[in-house]
């Protein structure tokens, strides 16, 4: 059964004066490319990823069967097969670097890389890039144990199975702007692929919109609550990113935008796109960066002021985390994909390639978004540019009570502004750029206007 969205005008946008109707419904392209998706090809991935005996992070680069070497250079070997049938849009590459001893996790010099593949946009005005990570590495209990076997079936083999399956089916496709699929190495080491490819994107002025990080995504079950569960995903957000929090600390106090972060802005489309193309799933927004004692990859680039979400299965099983494999008074621990649901893990890869796909196809977002603040009015009008990229059709101004967790309607125009009968002092708002075959860019959040 199609899931009813949770956009109270999501099928119909709410005509106002002379603004047209505008329908939003599935684009037939993305729901093909979603069809692709299998739940077989990402159980041999895991499978292969398995095979390598550990990924741990400083285990052998250089055993041409066991250990990280080997892994990233198969996952290299998977992306230059798929470029194949990219056009020449897609490259690949493993960025590495030598890693120094840290006194904690890193006791020796190691070499370390991050597996990228680059599909390049066809639009050459558009320098917007959208990204999907998971972690190649796999660890047991000890974090220094870099020989014991390490099989990572889900953490995070779910989510690098998830990077690879989504970079066979979308090479196959293009897109105006560009997407990067990544494997990322050294997180059990402190998120150290992640910090680096972060650093890169931030000294390289990387046009870096959206990153998904997809870290523990395909179990289903948790033992110690019994629950058995595989139509709920989560998605963490961080609502007010560490980057210069002071500097902006006064106008989120004054507008009480401190729900409404980059990180919890791109998780709110997440959850209306996943819905939109997934069937019997709903999307959890979890009002936090991460779990409790726990990281991920995303961290880095929140705190380097990008969009980035943690995707993560709704039930966590800890007896398959982090553990050596063994049987103690009847329970065998290890991460093992005889622990997977693959149907839950195909869905939940599609809600990455939905949400990419959409971002990846509309405008980039509106310019200069303002909220006209000068006078005391029971209406709201709201101003904006077109964006520097994409062919547009119009413009959806979203609309929220300030209590609601995500966007409850959206109002269609093809203008440049747009006057609603509802207070500013009540609702937030948002612009959104729609191209011309209905695809939305992220929304965008008014800066009050004075003047």
């Amino acid at each position: 059964m199609r899931k009813i969205s949770t956009l109270l005008g999501m099928y119909f946008g709410f005509a106002l004066g002379s603004q047209a109707q505008q329908i939003v419904q599935r684009d037939p392209l993305i729901a093909t490319m979603i069809s692709e998706i299998s739940p077989d090809s990402l159980r041999s991935h895991i499978d292969k990823l398995v095979s390598f005996g550990t990924r741990h992070t400083l285990s052998s680069v250089s055993d041409p069967k066991k250990g990280i070497g080997a892994a990233r250079r198969w996952v290299l070997s998977r992306f230059n097969e798929f470029a194949k049938q990219s056009g020449g849009r897609m490259t690949a590459t493993i960025d590495s670097w030598m890693l120094q001893p840290d006194g904690r996790r890193v006791d020796k010099e190691h070499e370390i890389g991050n597996v990228m593949a680059t599909l390049k946009g066809t639009d050459p005005n558009d320098d917007r890039i959208f990204m999907v990570s998971g972690h190649i590495d796999s660890r047991v209990s000890n974090v220094s144990n870099r020989e014991s076997d390490a099989p990572g079936a889900n953490d995070d083999g779910s989510g690098t199975a998830a990077v690879i399956e989504l970079a066979r089916v979308m090479s196959k496709y293009s897109f105006p702007a560009t997407i990067i699929f990544v494997a990322v190495s050294g997180e059990e080491q402190g998120l150290l692929g992640a910090n680096h490819l972060a650093e890169r994107a931030t000294n390289e002025k990387w046009n870096l919109e959206a990153l998904l990080n997809n870290d523990i995504m395909g179990s289903n079950h948790s033992p110690d609550t019994r629950l058995i569960d595989n139509t709920k995903l989560r998605v963490f957000s961080e609502g007010l990113s560490g980057f210069e929090t002071d500097k902006r600390a006064n106008g989120i106090r004054q507008y009480g935008t401190e729900n409404d972060g980059k990180a919890r802005t791109l998780a709110r489309y997440v959850k209306e796109i996943g819905e939109r193309y997934v069937d019997n799933l709903e999307i959890k927004l979890i009002y936090r960066n991460d779990r409790y004692l726990r990281g991920g990859d995303h961290t880095p680039f929140v705190n380097r002021d990008f969009a980035a979400v943690r995707i993560t299965e709704m039930n966590e099983n800890f007896n398959n985390q982090h553990q050596d494999l063994r049987t103690e008074n009847g329970t065998e621990y290890g991460d093992y994909a005889k622990n997977m649901d693959f149907e839950y893990l195909r869905k939940n890869t599609c809600v990455n390639l939905a949400t990419l796909a959409n971002l990846a196809k509309a405008p980039s977002m509106p310019q200069n978004v303002t909220l006209e603040a000068r006078n005391l009015t029971n209406t709201t009008t709201l101003f904006w540019q077109a964006p520097k990229a994409g062919k547009v059709k119009g413009y959806y101004v979203l609309m929220r009570e300030t209590h609601w967790p995500f966007w409850q309607k959206k109002f269609f125009t093809d203008k440049n502004g747009l006057t609603l009968p509802y207070s500013k002092d009540n609702y937030f708002f948002a612009v959104q750029a729609v191209g011309e075959e209905g695809h939305e860019s992220l929304p965008v959040l008014p800066r009050p206007s004075m003047r």
